[in-house]
């Protein structure tokens, strides 16, 4: 006897009809004493839409499929309009030949009203003809609807972008086998949620829906095992049809070669991706050569000579394989957390200068002595500014605005000190003198940013040298005051840490092109603990070099510019959600004239002008009270006249916000 197990939601719809025939003979719909309304009313506005396939039943090897669609309110939505459905089949791992990986084929696809039959009560069926079935394999459904100008039948009501997959066994009931290996979650940690994946399809969104298209029914290069691994990294550049190139530059910047990044373990007993070890249990010449090029199996070139994919296994297996493609990555980690840093800093009143002391920490916090580890010391560099919501100390200097650079030192260089010195164990430097303001003004903070290098081997720390490996470590920050009251801090109510770190992860070396800085990793010296015990950043440290005169002429430097420019540029950041948890726009009134375009401009539009584009915004920032590429004096005298937010009240969830 089959064990059969039916979409709850089918039987909800075969509840529906019965309800309706009892409605024609005077019953009701069995609601609390409510008159009957089979299947309650049609949803009026979809801000979600959701989609579930509900039966699959067959007839001549041919698959009819039903497919229900409710809003966010489970409230059926009738009228779709685009709905569509790729199929496919899932050849089992060594079917077809040993060694060889579980690979979907797709068998149909169909799109647009003609293709389906609107139930008008949420349902909607297909009726498939598939290029070829075999019952005994598992076949998926993805299903897709809605996206950018889609309607309902009404021309009005929008539809927002949604797709599903959906496996079952051969006869239509439970999968008992797939290919679930990344999770959607995984990709949206980097990817926008609710956007295209790619420019090259503008209008697919997961990772699902790739994997389905791109099977073996398509070139080696472009079945998804091949292909998801060939755009995240530099190995191999390429074109698509439309001409557009594929360095894969970005994301390998960002993901760092880590296969981990993406081949996430879910928590035990979860029940989600019982595949997610295949990338190290299953080696094959079409997934291994998207990283590692110059291989021709068949004439023996770059590796082994060999035919096919039955002999992998017996050199790679599957710890081998994980130890290889991850032990640097582990053994990075583990030189990070060995040392870390603390530092005090303290204002010294009679020449305007700070004192910084930096104690190093093992791993478990302790404080050691900076003898004992000074030889493997690379580099350790600290940066220092005033003003944590408005630094008042340039990049470079500005002398004719008044404006000086802010103070950079090395304190230690290839296990040496550097002008520094080690009293009770710590390092000590002053700063020299720095434009402090008045007592109970943003500048009467000073606040130093602390980078360091360790050289190491393995996960050895060892004395500096040439050729020995140099890892970027967690950073520092500390604040001090010239007037010895507590100091200010940046604001930290826009962007939650962990947005930060789903996507630049822990270890990640940022700022670590190691000619000019050393550089820092992604962990708490970015973040502070807010009232409810959150961890939120607070990006001081960010700013004490990338402030208001930029970091190079025309560029945009200032933290306000470049960190929207350089994040949307990637095409990865497209929605404010995905880094802010809220936007502090009373941080404007803190702020001055931004360098920009070569000259200041006020320091809404400048910010503005980071996603929007200066000339696109100009005009009407103009007529806000805006001054746009002035003199410093005359952006600083307009810098609070702007009148923006007296309409415009941005959220993060609503850019477009007005006030009404």
């Amino acid at each position: 006897m089959m064990n059969v197990k039916k979409s709850k939601i089918a039987l909800l719809l075969a509840a529906g009809a019965v309800s309706m025939a009892l409605t024609g003979c005077g019953g009701d719909d069995g609601t609390d004493g409510n008159p009957g309304n089979p299947g309650g009313p049609a949803a009026e506005y979809i801000n979600t839409l959701n989609l579930k396939v509900t039966d699959v039943t067959y007839t001549d090897g041919q698959p009819t499929i039903k497919v229900f669609a409710t809003n966010e309110e489970d409230l059926p939505v009738i009228g779709l309009q685009d709905l569509g459905v790729v199929a496919a089949q899932l050849t089992p791992q060594g079917a077809t030949g040993a060694g060889n990986s579980a690979q979907w084929t797709r068998t149909a696809r169909a799109s647009g009203v003609e293709s389906y039959t609107d139930n008008k009560d949420g349902s909607y069926t297909f009726s498939l003809e598939l290029d070829e079935y075999n019952a005994d394999m598992t076949q998926r459904f993805n299903v897709y609807a809605g996206g950018k100008g889609s309607t309902l039948a009404d021309g009005a009501t929008t539809v927002p972008r949604r797709e599903i997959v959906a496996d079952f066994d051969g006869q239509g009931y439970e999968a008992k086998y797939t290919k679930d290996i990344v999770s959607h979650e995984t990709c949206t940690n980097c990817h926008a949620e609710g956007e295209p994946l790619t420019t090259r399809h503008s209008s697919y969104y997961t990772q699902g829906t790739c994997a389905t298209c791109h099977s073996s029914s398509m070139s080696t290069e472009s079945q998804w095992n091949h292909l998801i691994h060939n755009i995240h990294n530099t190995a191999k550049t390429f074109e698509d049809k439309y001409g557009k190139e594929y360095t894969g530059e970005a994301a390998e910047a960002l993901i760092q070669n880590n296969c981990k990044s993406c081949h996430v373990e879910p928590e035990a007993d979860s029940g989600e991706l019982a595949e997610w070890g295949n990338w190290s249990r299953i080696p094959t010449m079409e997934t291994c050569t998207s990283c590692h090029t110059g291989i021709d199996f068949e004439a023996g070139k770059g590796h082994s000579q060999q035919a096919d994919n039955s002999n992998c296994i017996a050199c790679h297996n599957s710890s081998w394989t994980e130890e290889l493609h991850t032990e640097g990555f582990a053994q990075k980690k583990a030189v990070i957390d060995q040392i870390g840093m603390t530092a005090t800093l303290t204002g010294v009143a009679e020449d305007q200068s700070a004192e910084l002391s930096i104690t190093f920490t093992d791993a478990t916090g302790a404080a050691i002595d900076a003898n004992s580890i000074l030889p493997k010391i690379k580099r350790v560099e600290s940066i220092t500014n005033v003003g944590p919501n408005f630094p008042v100390m340039g990049y470079s200097a500005d002398l004719a605005n008044g404006i000086k650079k802010k103070v950079s030192i090395d304190l230690v260089k290839d296990g040496a000190l550097n002008g520094a010195e080690i009293v009770d164990g710590s390092l000590v430097i002053n700063t020299g003198e720095l434009s402090f303001g008045a007592e109970g003004t943003d500048a009467d903070t000073a606040f130093s940013f602390i980078g360091l290098q360790m050289c190491n081997e393995g996960t050895e720390l060892v004395d500096c040298a040439d050729g020995v490996e140099v890892t970027t470590m967690k950073a520092e920050l500390a604040h001090g005051t010239l007037s010895g009251e507590a100091p200010s801090v940046r604001h930290t109510d826009s962007v939650n840490f962990k947005s930060c770190e789903s996507c630049h992860s822990t270890d990640w070396p940022l700022n670590s092109h190691t000619k000019y800085h050393t550089g820092f990793v992604m962990t708490e010296q970015l973040g502070r603990e807010n009232a409810e015990g959150e961890m939120v950043v607070g990006v001081d440290g960010c700013v004490s070099c990338h402030n208001q005169t930029g970091t190079f002429p025309g560029a945009q430097g200032a933290f306000e510019t470049k960190v929207h420019f350089r994040h949307s540029e990637e095409g990865v950041v497209k929605d404010c959600t995905q880094c802010h948890n809220d936007l502090n726009l009373d941080a404007f009134k803190s702020k001055g004239a931004i360098a920009l375009a070569g000259n200041y401009t006020t320091p809404i539009t400048a910010t503005c002008s980071s996603c929007h584009g200066l000339d696109n915004i100009k005009v009407h920032a103009e007529g806000q009270g805006a001054k746009v590429n002035v003199s410093y004096s005359e952006a600083t005298d307009a810098a609070q006249l702007e009148t923006c937010f007296y309409c415009h009240a941005p959220t993060p969830a609503d850019h477009t916000a007005v006030k009404m």
